[in-house]
């Protein structure tokens, strides 16, 4: 019994003791998507749908909930983050080359069709976040109208 009791003080004092030390927190100022905006032209309507269910994983700005403040969940919220920015990062637009930018799009299509984004996790805390098929067929006609201008200029 005294080591059921030294192990729960032990990871008490590792629970308490690991708030103090955070990730770096995912937010910037400013028009961080504005880049992105200005070359695809996503309606007002698909705008909100990325703004509540792509930009917290996929820009520089993350809205973050009030469970962040808890680790070791800040750490996992920070790795998903960090590895939804390296697929695709809204903010970074204007670093990708065209065809870069033509095949993240065709990723956004591949990602929509199969169901796998956004994430169900992401979805249980973000009930907005749920694409709706009509959300679905609005993404899938404003990507393809994108693409089709990338396309273009490849091209060219």
């Amino acid at each position: 019994m005294k080591i059921l009791k030294k192990t729960a003080i032990i990871l008490l004092v590792a629970f308490v003791a690991i708030q103090f030390f955070r990730p770096t927190q995912n937010i910037s100022h400013g028009d961080h998507t504005k880049q992105f905006l200005v070359e695809t032209n996503p309606s007002k309507e698909v705008r909100v749908i990325l703004e509540q269910t792509c930009y917290d994983c996929h820009s520089n700005n993350t809205n973050y909930p009030w469970y962040n403040n808890v680790a070791p969940v800040s750490y996992w919220l920070s790795n998903h983050i960090k590895d939804g920015k390296k697929h695709l990062n809204f903010s970074e637009w204007e670093n990708y080359s065209n065809k870069k930018k033509d095949h993240k799009l065709e990723e956004v299509l591949e990602t929509i069709d199969t169901s796998e984004m956004p994430l169900k996790e992401y979805i249980w805390t973000h009930e907005q976040a749920k694409l709706s098929e009509e959300q679905k067929k609005l993404i899938k006609e404003w990507v393809l109208r994108s693409r089709a201008l990338y396309q273009l200029e490849n091209l060219q």
